[in-house]
């Protein structure tokens, strides 16, 4: 097997934070604290869950562990987005975009997490 790099999750993962970072910091100063931390806090650890799942895909219970975490944070971006949204720092365009993006990751992610042996 490959590395976690290797993984369409992980680069799509990859693609998605580096597309928050950079639409965020066009961000009010004011949300630098919050809004932006959480935001690029939630979508970089998606792909950290997924660099640690894959180092424990000889554990099976282990590994869907970190998927099943990396899926939550994906959930977690989702919610920033919508209030990035719900705020108007993003067009709906935008947002239609990033939110489509979080679906495909998390489609991938659930597809990893029922067939773990798949990746060990």
């Amino acid at each position: 097997m490959g590395k976690f790099r290797e993984l369409i999750a992980y680069k799509k993962g990859f693609t998605l934070l580096m597309d928050i970072f950079s639409l965020t910091k066009d961000f009010p100063k004011s949300e630098q604290n919050s809004l932006v931390d959480q935001i690029r806090r939630s979508s970089r650890s998606v792909c950290s869950s997924i660099g640690e799942a894959y180092k424990k895909r000889r554990y099976p219970n282990h590994f869907t562990s970190k998927l099943s975490d990396a899926d939550m944070e994906n959930g977690e971006t989702q919610v920033w987005l919508d209030v990035a949204l719900a705020c108007n720092y993003i067009s709906k365009e935008k947002f239609n975009h990033l939110d489509a993006q979080c679906e495909k990751i998390s489609k991938l992610l659930s597809f990893m997490i029922k067939n773990p042996a798949k990746f060990a």
